[in-house]
């Protein structure tokens, strides 16, 4: 997929449909290798699998699947219509934020191809995402970085958004030994430590004599 010069003016963003699977799959394998994930999605993943999950997130209320695509130089070059694929969004609600009645867009899966990039893909995928954010009445939208990104660090710093919180992940077998593991010890769990400055000081020590002599 070589980039050229005039991409960022014809780059545009639509939803994702059934026949975009091997698209959206390949971006994806892209952004988990980018991310240096354990387990990045091979290349023999069991379409039929693959086709049941896609189908099912694109019938979800509470989510969409963005494309950032480029026209392409004939239909068998790309997706639909001849479309060639240069980005990717999968953009939710987040639960509690609902619960809470101030509803947030999370943006997860944020990729675009390392061909494309600096072209305008990222921009028309957060336009995307506020455009659905618009629709969905909510007032903030949240993205999803890996600490080691530093490229999509960046750019989304460009783009307003601050450091919100970290987000941690473990394995099912690790957290299952480790609970295994701590519930054998009969241990209590471990409560946070108080910040240096709530723990009760010490009253200062006074010298006898000392207060009467400065006052005399």
């Amino acid at each position: 997929m070589p980039g050229t010069g005039s991409s960022r003016s014809r780059v545009h963003t639509r939803t994702a449909r059934v026949a975009d699977l091997p698209a959206v799959l390949a971006l994806v394998r892209q952004h988990r290798a980018d991310a240096h994930a354990e387990d990045v999605l091979a290349g023999h993943t069991r379409l039929n699998a693959a086709a049941s999950g896609f189908r099912r997130l694109l019938e979800d209320p509470e989510h969409r699947v963005v494309l950032a695509v480029l026209p392409g130089p004939n239909p068998a070059a790309g997706g639909a219509g001849g479309e060639v694929p240069v980005g990717l969004a999968v953009l939710g609600l987040d639960p509690l934020s609902l619960v809470l009645g101030n509803p947030q867009v999370t943006v997860d899966t944020f990729v675009v191809h390392r061909e494309h990039r600096r072209r305008g893909a990222g921009a028309v995928l957060l336009a995307a995402a506020a455009r659905y954010a618009e629709e969905t009445g909510a007032a903030h939208v949240v993205a999803a970085v890996a600490g080691h990104e530093a490229e999509r660090q960046r750019f989304f710093a460009r783009m307003g958004f601050a450091p919100l919180t970290t987000r941690r992940i473990v394995g099912l077998d690790s957290l299952t030994r480790s609970l295994a593991a701590w519930q054998r010890s009969g241990l209590p769990v471990p409560a946070p430590r108080r910040a240096l400055s709530s723990r009760r000081r010490p009253a200062p020590r006074t010298l006898r004599g000392v207060g009467v002599a400065a006052e005399g």
